[in-house]
């Protein structure tokens, strides 16, 4: 069940299933998000306007017009996460990154100790878990990185990093869909575009739930794949 639930102003709901940062929770949080979209789709529930999930929480946005703190409480009360029998739609990615790239693994190698190679060694042979999608969008937070490879953020961030990015802070790494501002340690760069908001159907190419494994490519083949 949800560890609590909490108003946001008058028209919005926080599901809090805790505080870690683990796949077993993060599960709950998909498959409870996976659950109130059907019943909207469905017309079970009517009034919610959108649901937003991240790493351990849920959000859930209502119009007031239609229903109330009240009702969107009781409608999550009933909810048995345990007993849900939801088939979610998760995908294996394999995205090509293309190392030389890199604007930080010099500074990273000196950092933690070890070899630039290492380094790309244990980045491609980790398979990364998507807890959510967020900041800017289509912006993956994949988890589980390699202890090994464990860094805080840079301590200037950068005006612009270039889109298709490759960043590692923590135990995350991430993909930035679009030049942007940003203060993750980059190790490389990949053609795939993760965002395309001409696709009104799937703007976002990855989802929470999804696995993301790197694949080293050359810069022609970067190239190759720009030009596709």
């Amino acid at each position: 069940m949800l560890m609590k639930l909490n108003n946001i102003g008058d028209n919005g709901v926080v599901c809090d299933f805790g505080n870690e940062v683990s796949k077993l929770i993060n599960n709950n949080v998909i498959k409870t998000f996976q659950y109130v979209r059907k019943e909207v789709v469905t017309g079970r529930i009517h009034g919610i306007l959108n649901c937003t999930p991240s790493y351990n929480k849920l959000i859930i946005n209502f119009d007031p017009n239609i229903t109330n703190i009240k009702n969107i409480f009781d409608f999550l009360n009933s909810v048995n996460i345990s007993k849900l029998n939801l088939i979610l739609e998760r995908k294996k990615w394999i995205i090509p990154i293309c190392y030389d790239f890199e604007m930080d693994l010099t500074d990273i190698s000196k950092k933690l100790k070890i070899e630039k190679n290492d380094i790309i060694k244990i980045h491609s042979q980790t398979t990364f878990y998507i807890y959510m999608v967020g900041f800017v969008p289509g912006h993956p937070f994949m988890g589980d990185l390699d202890s090994k490879l464990y860094l805080n953020r840079l301590e200037t961030p950068r005006v612009k990093v270039p889109a298709g990015s490759v960043g590692i802070v923590e135990k995350f790494c991430n993909i930035y869909p679009y030049e942007s501002p940003g203060g993750w340690n980059i190790i490389g760069r990949t053609p795939i575009k993760v965002f395309n908001n001409k696709d009104e159907s799937r703007p976002c190419l990855l989802s929470p739930g999804d696995t993301v494994k790197f694949k080293s490519i050359s810069k022609k083949e970067f190239g190759n794949f720009k030009n596709e």
